[in-house]
């Protein structure tokens, strides 16, 4: 994919995920076999490493732990092209994700959010909030009390800015306990929700991919719906676009969501008109479920 000019600023998380890929169903209070292994996560850092591997320039803005997981997701989202903007929290250890994968590719999270889930306005750089640039916020940070203040403040920089936004709802459970109103009021007047199919039902009911573009007008200008199998789609309450899923086999699920994102952002942001950075996302997202981890290749 060729790069794109301006600079996407990433908000939001990052974590060590800790996958256990089962070899069969669950035995609880027994023992189950499965391959386990360690990658770095957490939706904003995997969105801004999908980006700088789809050579967009890419900052990444977030916490650590003053630990060694710390300094080895910070080095790792490096040796992928991101720029990080790490503040190091003396008082939380680095986030890390417990994540279950099924034999049918599909996963289940165990998250303790550590350093992640305390950003502070003041982890926010503000040289990098310039008109001319996009600010992608993963919905996390807005969707706990410690670290809604930052969200809410790099919202109300970009939009000062005169920067595009994005934002992703991130997760259906704690979406739900926030509540559909209060998360479409933190979002007013961003350009773009990603939302997948259980957390777009959380926002506007039953049929998510035909309602939630027409429903968030007054929160937000366009809506993308991640449904899987079936494809996604895009509105903006007036026009409609929607692609298929390409083929593929699942292996793991974890970052799917967010090489969609990434890979929708970079057609996005280079004119790219909608149906064509669903495909674009479409095929990064494949990607991602043909391999372990939710980061791209190295």
């Amino acid at each position: 994919m060729g790069g794109v000019g301006l600079r996407v600023v990433v908000c939001g998380d990052v974590a060590t995920d800790v996958v256990a890929r089962l070899h069969g169903p669950l035995q609880l209070a027994s023992d189950t076999g499965a391959d386990i292994c360690s990658y770095g996560g957490g939706s904003a850092a995997n969105v801004a490493a999908w980006l700088a591997w789809s050579g967009v320039p890419t900052s990444w803005v977030g916490r650590v732990g003053a630990d060694v997981a710390g300094r080895v997701l910070a080095e790792d989202l490096r040796g992928g092209g991101v720029d990080v903007r790490a503040t190091v929290d003396h008082a939380r250890p680095s986030a890390s994700v417990v994540v279950l994968v099924t034999h049918d590719g599909e996963r289940t999270m165990l998250a303790d959010r550590g350093a992640s889930g305390a950003l502070q306005p003041g982890d926010l750089p503000a040289e990098l909030f310039v008109t001319g640039s996009h600010l992608h916020l993963s919905g996390y940070p807005l969707l706990h009390e410690p670290s809604r203040i930052a969200a809410r403040t790099a919202l109300e920089r970009a939009a000062a800015a005169g920067m595009t936004t994005s934002v992703d709802a991130s997760s259906a459970a704690p979406l739900r306990e926030a509540g559909a109103t209060e998360f479409l009021g933190w979002i007013a007047g961003v350009d773009l929700l990603f939302a997948n199919r259980d957390e777009a039902v959380v926002l506007v009911g039953e049929h998510p991919g035909d309602a939630l573009g027409r429903r968030v007008g007054a929160s937000c200008r366009a809506a993308v719906v991640k449904l899987g199998a079936a494809g996604a789609t895009w509105s903006d309450g007036t026009d409609e676009a929607h692609v298929a899923a390409d083929r593929t086999s699942a292996v793991d699920t974890t970052g799917a969501g967010d090489a969609f994102a990434a890979g929708f952002l970079a057609a996005w942001l280079q004119g790219g008109p909608p149906a064509s950075a669903l495909a674009a996302g479409a095929r990064l997202a494949a990607l991602a479920v043909s391999r372990l981890g939710g980061r791209p290749p190295r």
